[in-house]
């Protein structure tokens, strides 16, 4: 005997307060409450760049394969192309425009990228930034190896790599 359960076409409680059109979003972003109306299917990096008018993360491949969109949520790094923003409410968004001090002070990796002159086009920086200081906290920054491996995810086209991983170890030796 088979119990038969909710069709596809069939609601189940509380889906309707949920989509399918826009509802209301609050996201916690860069230590601001952000109240929003998105469609359920929006991602957090559309959310973020059309919606708030953060554009510091890239909309690179919109397919998690560069890494240029890479922000973190509740500290830890995510690609922003992957995730749904209505997936965020609850929880602490940072992107690029919010590693700067509050008087604007820059972060010691933002530094290191410009000492280390770690960019040319400069598309992929955010990105990179998020991503080292991330890795830096994390700990994988014992050698060249490492940091290598784990900034793997993060693409730049213009090959500015060992200028990167310059500016890794310079945050890493407190340079």
């Amino acid at each position: 005997m088979s119990v038969r359960g909710p069709s596809l076409t069939e609601r189940g409680p509380g889906l309707g307060e949920r989509g399918p059109g826009p509802v209301p979003v609050t996201l916690s972003v860069n230590g601001a409450e952000r109240s929003l109306e998105i469609e359920p299917r929006v991602s957090l990096l559309d959310a973020l760049r059309e919606r708030l008018d953060l554009t510091g993360p890239k909309k690179g491949c919109d397919q998690g394969a560069c890494g240029a969109c890479t922000v973190w949520i509740d500290g830890r790094r995510v690609l922003a192309c992957l995730t749904l923003a209505l997936s965020c409410e609850g929880r602490e968004i940072t992107t690029i425009e919010g590693l700067a001090g509050p008087d604007g002070q820059l972060h010691p990796m933002q530094r290191a990228f410009i000492a280390e002159d770690a960019f040319q086009c400069g598309y992929c920086t955010p990105g990179q930034i998020m991503s080292a200081v991330a890795l830096t906290a994390e700990g994988h920054t014992s050698d060249d190896d490492e940091i290598k491996e784990w900034m793997s995810g993060n693409l730049c086209r213009c090959a500015a790599y060992p200028h990167i991983r310059a500016a890794v170890r310079a945050v890493r030796d407190g340079s």
